[in-house]
């Protein structure tokens, strides 16, 4: 028993020994990874703490600064290593300049900025004033700055002055005519940076606004006059079994409603008769603008053709017409020709429609203004008036191609943009078309067809 119990006691040590050592070479194994796991957390902080250096040094030193610490690190190294005190001397100076640049970074964000647009919408060609209220918000005197207010690809510049705390100064500034567009204003940056523009530091605030530049418009004649009269009640080609305008009497059919039965003539023929009515036509209109930049002279020219179509929706939604205005879509290139695309802009009220306007852009991937018309044409069969918008470049067998895409129901008239043009109305293959030198002439020449 003796033996056995020293075997045991044997085995058991040695397996404790075992278990010990399983247990140490695991706390070493541990050790490592928990060393391997710092190590890693280590040089993802040095990496995150050298790309937030680097961008520092992007935002902050400017190119005569980095050419000065070329300067000082270049000649200090020389100065040192081969003993030259020319180049000593200027590392030196260079040092010293860029040490002094420094103190005038601070102060960034002693300043509490407040940019006011009162006019989001203005008309093209016309300037907009801005309010600007600069606040002392530090504890100390803050240095003279400057603040930039950035305005679409423009910038404006403010000079702040020597404040104290808690001080206010209000300005207004008037900001330069923009073209149409969609222009961002804003956010009002300070800057702060040294006399010599080694260094620059800036801080953006959060006040930013869209301001939506309409396109220059002309007041039309009313639509149910001259060339784009109202043809609410015209007859047309397609006949039906109950509307406004009676056309005929014809045998009865099965399907047709008793109410149409003409009860005379059903009497004198002893067969049953019904009234036959042709279809009035509906007051509806489209306004189809060419945005392809092929089909334009320049981009004035596209300007001008931006203000006659937006003139006529304007004049549509004043008449309580109901107006589909239409322009061709950007289409990616590797699918243009296979693609068609067209885009609706809404028209709800004369502000949204000039908002939409405003966002209207020349495309050089978009399809042709015929093959506009016919994806229009495609959509909608109750239209009474199409007004097709085109430049200069666009010639009279492309106009006759868009218009033959409307029904025969549906009358097309094309307007010509042309700056060097002069104003006239003309027929080409049975299509009205007024050539346009300018938004104005839009008006006189409708005016033109009302009294003519």
């Amino acid at each position: 028993m003796s033996r056995n119990d020293a075997r045991l006691t044997r085995t058991s040590a040695v397996t404790d020994g075992r278990t010990l050592t399983d247990v140490t070479s695991t706390q070493r194994g541990g050790g490592l990874v928990d060393a391997a796991v710092r190590a890693a957390r280590a040089r993802r902080a040095l990496a995150e703490g050298a790309d937030a250096a680097a961008r520092w040094i992007a935002g902050t030193v400017r190119p005569s600064g980095v050419i000065l610490a070329v300067v000082a690190s270049a000649g200090l190294a020389c100065g040192v290593v081969f003993g030259w005190v020319e180049w000593m001397v200027a590392g030196a100076i260079a040092l010293l300049l860029l040490a002094m640049a420094i103190p005038f970074l601070f102060g960034v964000r002693s300043y509490r900025v407040d940019l006011r647009l009162p006019h989001l919408r203005i008309i093209a060609g016309t300037s907009v004033t801005a309010g600007i209220t600069v606040t002392g918000d530090g504890t100390r005197i803050a240095l003279p700055g400057r603040i930039d207010i950035p305005v679409g690809d423009g910038l404006v510049e403010f000079g702040v002055p020597l404040l104290r705390p808690g001080h206010v100064v209000e300005e207004t500034l008037e900001l330069p005519p923009q073209r149409r567009g969609v222009i961002v204003v804003g956010p009002a940056t300070t800057v702060r940076s040294d006399p010599l523009g080694l260094l620059r530091r800036e801080h953006a605030f959060d006040d930013e606004y869209r301001l939506f530049v309409h396109p220059r418009t002309v007041a039309l004649p009313s639509t149910s006059a001259g060339l784009l009269r109202d043809l609410d009640g015209s007859p047309t080609r397609r006949l039906v079994d109950a509307d406004m305008s009676f056309h005929a009497i014809r045998e009865y059919a099965s399907g047709d409603s008793q109410r149409q039965i003409h009860w005379k003539s059903t009497a004198k023929t002893g067969q049953l008769m019904v009234r036959q009515y042709e279809e009035s036509r509906r007051s509806r209109m489209a306004v189809v603008l060419g945005v392809a930049g092929e089909e334009f002279a320049d981009d004035d020219e596209f300007e001008l053709a931006v203000g006659c179509a937006a003139s006529l929706g304007l004049r549509a939604i004043q008449d309580a017409r109901e107006i589909d205005v239409v322009v061709g879509a950007e289409i990616p290139r590797v699918v243009k020709g296979r693609l068609r695309a067209i885009r609706h802009l809404p028209a709800a009220s004369p502000r949204v429609l000039l908002d939409s306007f405003s966002g209207v852009d020349i495309l050089d991937d978009t399809m042709r203004v015929e093959d506009v018309c016919a994806l229009v044409a495609e959509g909608s069969d109750r239209l009474s008036i199409a007004v097709v918008v085109v430049g200069s470049t666009v010639d009279a067998n492309r106009l006759r191609q868009a218009a033959l895409a409307f029904s025969a129901d549906t009358v097309v008239v094309g307007v010509l943009c042309d700056e060097r043009a002069h104003p006239r109305l003309r027929t080409l293959g049975g299509i009205p078309v007024l050539t346009v030198g300018t938004v104005e002439d839009l008006a006189g020449l409708l005016h033109r067809g009302a009294t003519g």
